[in-house]
């Protein structure tokens, strides 16, 4: 399908160029705000802090001024004070932008219906997601969530960011896009198609061992580069040999970036898509809005991300179903 396959009416595109026209009336004041917010909520913490410091080598040991153990927890202090004050002194231009996406989103998504928009939330089918597809994680984020039904199906789409650690020995299982959606037909039990796994994650994979078994489709580039694992060996290896090997293997000619994941459980499909862009954020709010620019791409985005989703979906069906 063609990105112009999804693109809204003149009508539509007309409402949106209003929207755009009232926050960019409105993006000028933020911008405004925030020019002086930011210097002065931080000039006033620097004066603070070193008004404190001053105070604490009046009764410190001389040889021990400005590198005290006060000293230190104050200068932590105000760096922690200074990222807070920070965010809040920029908070004009942030709550003008999550408010404009809020309005925008479900407006030019027209062509999913029921559509619903929220930022930041766990979404409904984060829980069921096989934990297979993407190892060991302790930590999650998640930013843009779209929800409603494409063509004839249900869906779930949304950013999100898992990983395991902090700082230096954090591991990033996985980021990019999750596409939830309801397959054509169940499957029984559960099936992924995860990356290959090095030995850590190979390792928290054998734990499900009882219960997984992987399987080989037979083609030689995807072997190398995918585990197939699945607790209904029966069920699974016609799909691993046939359509969804075709599937991983059109995914990796369309999605370029990275390797994309897919997962099947129940009535329950997952394609994971990952990608450091943000694909629904606006940009700096000293940057003007404009439809083509900024707008149009994130419609022929999440067009294209559906119609990826609505073609894995047809891994499990049956051959009358599939078309």
């Amino acid at each position: 399908m063609e990105a112009t396959d999804f693109m809204p009416g003149e009508a539509v595109i007309a409402g949106i160029r209003r929207e755009i026209e009232a926050y960019e009336a409105r993006r000028a004041s933020a911008q405004r705000q925030v020019r002086w917010r930011v210097p002065v909520f931080l000039g006033l913490l620097i004066v603070c802090v070193a008004l404190i410091a001053w105070l604490f080598n009046k009764v410190a040991d001389p040889h021990e001024q400005w590198f005290s153990t006060p000293h230190v927890f104050l200068y932590l202090g105000g760096f922690v004070a200074a990222s807070v004050l920070y965010f809040r002194a920029i908070k004009p231009a942030t709550r003008l932008q999550q408010s404009f996406r809020d309005t925008l989103l479900p407006m030019i998504f027209g062509f999913v219906r029921d559509v619903r928009y929220q930022h930041g939330v766990r979404p409904n089918s984060f829980d069921r997601l096989p934990r297979e597809t993407v190892g060991p994680f302790n930590r999650q984020s998640f930013d843009d969530i779209i929800a409603g039904r494409y063509e004839d199906f249900p869906f779930e789409l949304y950013e999100t960011r898992l990983s395991e650690g902090t700082g230096k020995g954090e591991t990033v299982a996985f980021k990019g896009i999750v596409v939830a959606f309801e397959t054509i037909e169940p499957f029984p039990g559960t099936l992924v198609a995860a990356r290959k796994a090095n030995k850590v994650v190979h390792f928290f994979r054998g734990m499900f061992a009882s219960k997984m078994q992987e399987l080989t489709c037979g083609v030689a580039e995807l072997d190398a580069a995918y585990e197939f694992r699945t607790d209904n060996v029966e069920a699974a290896r016609p799909l691993v040999t046939g359509r969804l090997a075709r599937a991983l293997t059109w995914l990796g000619e369309t999605w370029p970036f990275d390797q994309a994941r897919v997962a099947l459980s129940g009535s329950d499909g997952f394609l994971l898509m990952p990608r450091s862009k943000n694909f629904f954020e606006l940009p700096e709010i000293s940057v003007p809005i404009d439809y083509q620019t900024h707008v149009a791409p994130m419609i022929a985005d999440l067009g294209a991300m559906l119609a990826t989703a609505a073609l894995v979906r047809k891994i499990g069906a049956k051959d009358e179903a599939a078309g």
